[in-house]
């Protein structure tokens, strides 16, 4: 990959999306992961006013603590950024005290994650609309199209996705071009939705290399019978939650109504 062409590439995308469409910037959620760092350094880049929110929800010291490191170097190396820290907890908590109690459920602590994804979507729309800015995405090409891993309405509601046609791996490669922090670079990617210290791996079953490769054959042609042990279970791993996953990717469904029924 041409990483400095690629920069430019999406930089001047940014701009022109923005030009385009009549806003005044970019807000973006930062999460202390290579993904927000990037994201927010490309949106710094172009120019317009960058608004960095950080937003914990009983989150890990190590996440908070890289995100500004990342919030700080990106504010004295760009005049544009501004940041702002919103605590979540708080409403998190008042959220679960307002709902039913759900404990003997299997699905509480899944639907809980989720919950904390779309307080943070709803954060970030309320400052977007305050200052007329557009709401970037911090999703890669994994993620968002091969196994789908994020919250819909979530970590997925977004204006625009600039990372989104890169692979983890090529996310890797522009944020060390653009000079991201090497905290954020050498950590193990997580999307800090539990409270506690799992990472993506450990709750997707495969490293991001693993599904890389999974969604290179995957694109190709390649079925579960072309592998064997190691590869077959994680092209299989792929293949079911790609599969499971499509009502993420695939446009909200929509019940037409036949022609003869509206006379």
């Amino acid at each position: 990959m041409q990483a400095d062409k690629v920069v430019d590439y999406i930089v001047n995308w940014l701009k022109e999306y923005a030009t385009n469409a009549k806003m005044n910037g970019f807000v973006v959620g930062i999460s202390g992961g290579i993904d927000s760092a990037l994201t927010s350094t490309l949106c710094a880049k172009t120019g317009f006013p960058t608004l960095c929110v950080e937003m914990p929800i009983h989150q890990a010291q190590s996440q908070v603590s890289r995100g500004r490191e990342h919030i700080a170097q990106l504010k004295e190396r760009f005049p544009n950024v501004s940041s702002l820290e919103v605590d979540l907890t708080p409403f998190f908590e008042t959220f679960k005290t307002a709902v039913p109690d759900a404990s003997d459920n299997d699905n509480l602590f899944l639907s809980l994650a989720n919950a904390r994804a779309r307080m943070r979507m709803t954060t970030l729309y309320y400052f977007a609309g305050l200052h007329k800015y557009l709401v970037a995405g911090t999703g890669n090409k994994v993620e968002d199209f091969g196994v789908g891993f994020y919250t819909k309405y979530g970590d997925g509601g977004v204006d625009l996705s600039p990372i989104a046609d890169l692979m983890k791996s090529e996310v890797y490669q522009l944020a060390a071009t653009v000079n991201v922090p090497q905290s954020i670079l050498q950590a193990k990617p997580t999307d800090g939705l539990w409270g506690d210290d799992r990472t993506d791996e450990d709750q997707i079953g495969a490293s991001y290399d693993q599904l890389e490769w999974a969604m290179l054959q995957d694109e190709i042609g390649k079925i579960d019978s072309d592998f064997e042990g190691e590869e077959k279970r994680v092209f299989s791993l792929y293949k079911k939650l790609n599969n499971a996953n499509q009502h993420k990717m695939l446009p909200i469904p929509v019940c037409k109504i036949p022609v003869h029924l509206h006379k």
